[in-house]
């Protein structure tokens, strides 16, 4: 268990691995707010089960990715309707290639499934395919072959738009 400074210290240091699954699991600005909300409120309450064992960006990944699961079958079981920009569809303005880029791509990675979105995720984060398994349960070979399958979907996807 973290003291309660320690706790804040790490969730500043890191909280961007929480901004990122946020992004991935959530469309809507006010939606990533929630989920950030509630992946915080779920990492302090598990808290005093941490022990240290595992890296806490590796504890703090899994603690989003679980919450961010949950989250999702929450939201489809309670669709809200749209709101005034989801029907106005408001055009993107930026004009930086760079971005556009950035976009498309995690657009694309928007649209896999839920375990396919946090395989990618953890992989652009340098995690290796054995820590990746870890995480999420599965042998570090099934990760590389989705990985092989995701890239191609991944390649696909963004060709086609």
């Amino acid at each position: 268990m973290l003291s309660e400074q320690e706790f804040i210290r790490q969730i500043r240091q890191h909280q961007k691995i929480i901004h990122k699954v946020c992004h991935l699991y959530a469309d809507k600005p006010e939606d990533r707010e929630d989920l950030f909300q509630e992946i915080l409120l779920n990492a302090w309450k598990a808290n005093s089960n941490y022990r240290r064992e595992a890296k806490f960006t590796t504890w703090l990944y899994q603690i989003g990715l679980n919450t961010a699961i949950a989250y999702l079958r929450k939201t489809k079981r309670n669709p809200m309707q749209e709101g005034l920009e989801d029907v106005l569809q408001l055009p993107d303005l930026t004009d930086d290639p760079t971005e556009q880029q950035f976009s498309a791509l995690y657009q694309a990675i928007g649209q896999l499934d839920k375990i396919d979105k946090a395989v990618v995720m953890l992989y652009l984060d340098e995690y290796d395919y054995t820590a990746i398994g870890q995480l999420l349960g599965i042998t570090p070979n099934y990760v590389a072959v989705k990985m092989n399958r995701i890239k191609q979907q991944l390649k696909q996807t963004v060709q086609q738009n």
